[in-house]
């Protein structure tokens, strides 16, 4: 199978390893941060507010990173990020009873999280034959769904071993850990010769990837949305596992999708397939807003990640295309933190929609933010097409 082939390659099984510890981080902060707060007496106001403001630091502080990459190179970004990033989760860990600490150590530890996931989208071309680039980024998009099946489960565990704030240490030395080993390798190494400097505006320049990447926020406002629509849906309806299994089926259902784009051949161009994906994603989303049964919502949910993976992987492919030269790094950081932006939004709407206790509306709002995202992709096609041939023709200036 291609993805066998590709984890064969020289260098992409550490990378890939490396890659996806230094990512656990980001997945067990949340909880992480919530169990450490409340083991040490803090309310729910300040354990949502260590939570946003992680969120938040990270998604400001990601494209920064990211462009610093592009100009210094991968090994010493992600090597000092990773040691700052430690700090604040270690500070937190310390001292989690301090109101002052509870928003100031997440504030570093996500500002500062080492952009691990665009340096290793940046390295992908350089890894894989041209042919095979896809098949990486289904990898990508694949393993990325692990990260957050593992990073919780992680913190469980760890809560149930030891103190709370174990967790927090954890995460610090497993960030240092992922970053360096790609830091270190031959790749990383060698691609911070590629970097140069690049316009004030970076990525952002390039209109074309705008739309790209405002069009997957609706993709993660859906997402966010169907987090919270979880937690309320099991608390009304017996579900074996609760929330839990019905998110677990649905990152199941991302990791079949990429499965199955990196397995089957499928000729059309990137803006078509973006199209395709994400109206497969939108109407696999439509079925939550009829509040179904356990079996058929743990069906809808399994479905409703089929398309999600091979999106991304689309998008990913678009992504570096569209980036104009020397700000690849940094497009894809930007590409994290609009999706993270629709996620957060997504979530707090939610909220405020249960609130009133309507599953069906909340649902609504899931699936009309990804349907504005399809409608966006499929709309944008011929713009997005256009797009890849400037970026391509510039470079070749």
């Amino acid at each position: 199978m291609p993805y066998l082939k590709l984890l064969r390659r020289p260098h992409v099984g550490r990378l890939l390893s490396g890659s996806l510890v230094g990512r656990l981080p980001t997945a067990m902060a949340a909880l992480a941060i919530a169990l450490a707060l409340r083991a040490a007496g803090a309310d729910y106001r300040l354990v949502g507010a260590a939570g946003g403001v992680y969120a938040v630091s990270g998604a400001i502080g990601g494209p920064l990173l990211g462009r610093w990459v592009d100009r210094l190179g991968q090994p010493r970004v992600l090597v000092l990020s990773s040691l700052v990033s430690a700090a604040g989760f270690a500070a937190l860990a310390a001292a989690p009873g301090s109101t002052a600490v509870a928003v100031l150590g997440p504030a570093v530890a996500g500002a500062a999280s080492p952009p691990l996931e665009p340096c290793l989208r940046a390295l992908w071309p350089d890894l894989v034959e041209p042919d095979e680039l896809e098949s990486a980024y289904a990898v990508d998009a694949g393993a990325q769904e692990l990260v957050f099946i593992g990073g919780p489960l992680l913190v469980g565990g760890l809560a149930v071993a030891g103190p709370a704030r174990l967790a927090l240490v954890a995460a610090a030395v497993l960030g240092v850990v992922g970053a360096v080993s790609v830091a270190t390798s031959a790749p990383s190494r060698a691609w911070a010769s590629a970097a140069r400097s690049v316009h004030w505006l970076g990525p952002l320049r390039s209109r074309a990837l705008v739309v790209l990447l405002c069009a997957l926020t609706g993709c993660g406002w859906a997402l966010g949305t169907f987090n919270v629509f979880a937690v309320a849906y099991a608390e009304r309806h017996p579900l074996p596992g609760g929330a839990g299994t019905l998110l677990a089926l649905n990152s199941t259902g991302a990791l079949i999708g990429a499965l199955l784009i990196a397995a089957l051949p499928w000729r059309a161009d990137a803006a078509t397939k973006a199209a395709v994906t994400g109206a497969g994603m939108a109407l696999a989303f439509w079925p939550f807003t009829l509040v179904p049964g356990p079996l058929p919502m743990a069906l809808v949910a399994l479905f409703s990640g089929v398309f999600f993976a091979p999106l991304l992987t689309v998008v990913f492919r678009l992504t570096g295309e569209l980036a104009p030269a020397g700000t690849v790094t940094e497009a894809f950081a930007w590409l994290v933190t609009l999706v993270t932006t629709g996620i957060a939004g997504g979530s707090a709407v939610s909220g405020l929609i249960l609130a009133d206790g309507s599953l069906s509306t909340a649902a609504v709002s899931a699936a009309g933010g990804v349907t504005l995202s399809a409608l966006t992709l499929a709309a944008a096609r011929p713009f997005l097409a256009r797009g890849r041939i400037a970026v391509q023709a510039a470079g070749q200036a």
